[in-house]
């Protein structure tokens, strides 16, 4: 994932999310595009009261330092893709990972990159 922070650059910008694209992009493989497709996933709402930002200078997540109670059962989030495309946030599915990941890590983009682990070897 990378996203436009307030210290990213225009040419940043235009160079890994794209101009006009919005201010989002997220990249799978080609491998892992049934799996977006067809996943059934579920949230749990959550107190929000119960939860901190972190990360600076901008935040990346909240978290809590204490047990939260749902507040009911989890629900089903529906279709990923359509999700992305509401949400206005680019999906790009890529051959592999890492060039784009070398990229975006080198701008001046705020990024998260915590499911790599899973991506194919490096070339």
């Amino acid at each position: 994932m990378a996203w436009v922070v307030p210290t990213t650059t225009p040419a940043d910008h235009e160079r890994i999310i794209g101009a006009g694209s919005g201010a989002r992009v997220h990249a799978i493989e080609y491998g892992w595009l049934p799996a977006l497709m067809s996943v059934r996933l579920y949230a749990y709402r959550l107190p929000a009261a119960r939860f901190q930002p972190i990360g600076s200078p901008v935040t990346h997540a909240m978290v809590a330092t204490e047990p939260v109670t749902p507040l009911g059962p989890p629900e089903p989030v529906g279709d990923l893709l359509a999700l992305h495309e509401e949400a206005g946030i680019q999906l790009r599915v890529l051959d592999n990972l890492w060039p784009f990941w070398d990229c975006v890590i080198s701008s001046t983009l705020g990024f998260s990159g915590i499911r790599l682990r899973n991506a194919k070897p490096r070339r």
